[in-house]
């Protein structure tokens, strides 16, 4: 019976978080299509709407929170991605990710960034610049990672990246700013910045 409890119980607890966020947010289109775990502290700030859409057997465990600014913001989210401690996600147009994506503790996501080039406004009233975030399937993104700019498939990201420009498919990032530091992919699928890189130190 304890056993049974383990389980039965989380579970529970997930389908009831599932409806306070939608009783929670009641101009937004929030949908989950089929099994989704919502951990303890899962939240979503939608105060103007916008659409949250998850795949089945997709996991949330503790203390997610997505934030999206906009009625047309959308957070769309693939079938059997993992999102681990603390993540936070902040969504102003689209983000997209694929399926079987793991993010690590800490990992923040966002579409756009603050405009600080205009000396005669506080950076605060300076608006920001947007551009949509994709996400490929099978992607990985490690501890306390920063994702600005697009992940190909099968994508690994180090632990405290910051990603500011597109990384491409089957290659380790890292560091600040995030460059390819390793590709693991077929042959001659070898992004031009890692070919010139070793030529350079041959």
């Amino acid at each position: 019976m304890r056993r049974l409890g383990y389980f039965v119980l989380p579970r529970l607890a997930s389908e009831l978080r599932k409806r306070w966020v939608i009783l929670r947010n009641p101009h937004a289109h929030i949908e989950f299509r089929g099994p989704v775990y919502l951990g303890p502290g899962f939240s979503l700030y939608m105060p103007h709407g916008g659409h949250f859409i998850v795949g089945p057997l997709v996991e949330f465990r503790r203390n997610f929170r997505a934030e999206l600014a906009s009625a047309d913001a959308r957070l769309e989210i693939g079938a059997s991605s993992r999102f681990t401690y603390d993540v936070l996600i902040q969504c102003s147009t689209t983000i997209e990710i694929g399926e079987h994506c793991m993010f690590g503790q800490s990992a923040f996501l966002v579409d756009g960034n603050h405009r600080f080039r205009d000396l005669d406004r506080p950076m605060l009233e300076q608006g920001y610049d947007f551009r949509p975030l994709t996400i490929a399937d099978h992607v990985t993104v490690l501890t306390k990672c920063t994702i600005l700019a697009d992940l190909g498939y099968r994508a690994m990201v180090a632990a405290g990246a910051v990603v500011n420009k597109p990384a491409p498919p089957y290659c380790v990032v890292g560091g600040i700013p995030a460059r390819v530091l390793d590709y693991y992919g077929p042959d001659g699928g070898e992004p031009p910045e890692l070919v010139e890189r070793s030529r350079a130190s041959s």
